[in-house]
């Protein structure tokens, strides 16, 4: 028996933010915002769409493949920034989706998430006998965070909005969840949230104008000085180790399924484990959506041709606070 995964989808919104409007709300040159942020455009939701209405979408076109019933469990790995502060939207994704006998939970672990709910899919199916299909549903519409106002938050400048689902489940005929490797450094905890609207911080009429309630960095050239350095090389770590558990190396890579980030970083993580910018998807025309990023990029890739059988991709992410995680996929074919 194998577990892999078997189907993907992606949906976005029709709202789209260009470079140049970006570059009208935050004053940065539109070329900055194009060569540095590594960003054309980007999807934005309006009023009417949530989070998890994004992941509904998408797990909607997968569910065309496979009669909802069959769903054993359902995961939502997508953005904390949902419909409300304080509830589990699973519940809502089931009931939406039709999945009447899955049970249903919230794995979160912000933009690291997707390559761990790989890895708990696989482990759940592995460990029980009556699992037979898990889907996995993201969304994201962090766009609605972000203060553009607000200096400290500029390298979140390039959020935007989307959802995604994957259907895991044994002997999948696409493809074989491998190994993955992750590290967790706690002592970014408190660099990067939303200041307001937790226990720690109550609502106010003083928090909303203070313009709490969106997310920012503490102190963005301490985390800087503290996270280059570590930054790459953990990146370096995850996917090195979960490929050597997996029995392969960089050089087996054919197509890398990192998180948007900034050009530079992006280069040079492909420098440092020699991939050429071919084997990868880079999401300038999409930003960055939480945990979504290297579903999506794996739904592409599919899409574009770039995996045939036996090819080996990585997705890999890492998320504030802060978590680096690789998973190992083999391709079999569609």
């Amino acid at each position: 028996m194998n577990v892999g995964i078997e189907a993907t989808s992606v949906y976005f919104p029709k709202g789209i933010e260009t470079a140049e409007e970006l570059s009208k709300k935050t004053g940065i040159p539109e070329q900055v915002i194009i060569e540095k942020f590594g960003l054309y455009q980007k999807h934005v939701s309006d009023d009417t769409m949530q989070a998890t209405d994004l992941g509904i979408e998408a797990a909607k076109q997968l569910l065309t493949k496979i009669d909802p019933l069959s769903i054993d469990v359902v995961i939502y790995f997508g953005s904390p920034h949902k419909d409300y502060l304080v509830w589990s939207c699973a519940p809502k994704l089931q009931f939406e989706l039709g999945t009447k006998n899955a049970y249903a939970f919230e794995l979160m672990n912000v933009s690291s998430c997707f390559p761990i709910a790989l890895k708990v899919a696989k482990d759940m199916l592995t460990s029980d006998k009556t699992i037979e299909n898990i889907l996995l549903v993201g969304g994201c519409k962090e766009s609605q965070i972000i203060d553009y106002e607000n200096p400290r938050s500029r390298f979140m400048f390039n959020f935007g909005d989307g959802g995604t689902a994957v259907l895991v489940k044994k002997n999948s005929t696409l493809s074989e969840i491998l190994e993955s490797s992750i590290i967790t450094d706690g002592s970014f905890y408190e660099d990067v949230r939303v200041p307001a609207g937790g226990s720690k911080l109550f609502p106010s009429i003083e928090t909303v104008v203070n313009r709490q309630h969106f997310i920012d960095v503490h102190n963005p050239s301490r985390m800087k000085e503290r996270l280059d350095p570590v930054s790459i090389p953990n990146f370096e770590k995850v996917i090195r180790n979960s490929l050597q558990k997996s029995g392969y190396s960089p050089q087996d890579i054919k197509v890398l399924l990192p998180l948007h980030t900034k050009r530079s970083m992006f280069r040079e993580l492909l420098q440092t484990l020699q991939i050429p910018e071919e084997n990868t998807i880079y999401l300038d025309h999409h930003g960055h959506m939480s945990a979504l990023d290297p579903c999506i990029g794996l739904h592409f890739a599919n899409e574009q041709g770039k995996l045939s059988e036996g090819d080996i991709a990585v997705a890999v992410s890492a998320g504030t606070g802060y978590t680096w995680a690789a998973t190992v996929i083999q391709w079999k074919g569609v």
